[in-house]
C-alpha cells in the first residue's frame, strides 16, 4: 500500500510539473522574432539547409532547444543554435516550442 501511495505522490508531482511548464503560444510568438531570422517569421526557414519550424511537435521542440541549450547537440547548425538556445529559460523554451506546434 505504501508503495501505491508513493507512486500516486510521484505521479501527481510529474504531472503538476508538466502544468507549470506548459507554453504559452502568445508569450512565444513574441519571443520568436529572433528566430525568425533563419527560420522566418512564419516558422519557414529562409536559409537553405535550416528546418522548418511550424507545425513541428511541441516536444521534440523542446528536446531540441534544450539539447543545443545543454551543448548536447553539436551537429550542423549547433555553432549558431547553442548560443541562441543558451539565453533562453526553460519557460521561454516551452513557449516557443508551444507557438511553432501551433503554427498549420
Amino acid at each position: 500500500m505504501k508503495k501505491v501511495a508513493i507512486g500516486i505522490v510521484i505521479g501527481m508531482g510529474l504531472l503538476s510539473g508538466n502544468v507549470l511548464a506548459a507554453g504559452d503560444a502568445a508569450a512565444g510568438q513574441a519571443k520568436a522574432a529572433v528566430c525568425a531570422a533563419c527560420h522566418g517569421a512564419d516558422g519557414i526557414a529562409l536559409i537553405p539547409g535550416y528546418p522548418n519550424l511550424k507545425g513541428q511537435n511541441e516536444q521534440y521542440l523542446i528536446s531540441s532547444l534544450n539539447a543545443y541549450k545543454n551543448k548536447e547537440r553539436n551537429g550542423g547548425n549547433a555553432a549558431v543554435m547553442q548560443p541562441q538556445a543558451a539565453m533562453l529559460s526553460d519557460q521561454d523554451i516551452a513557449n516557443l516550442a508551444a507557438y511553432y506546434a501551433s503554427l498549420k
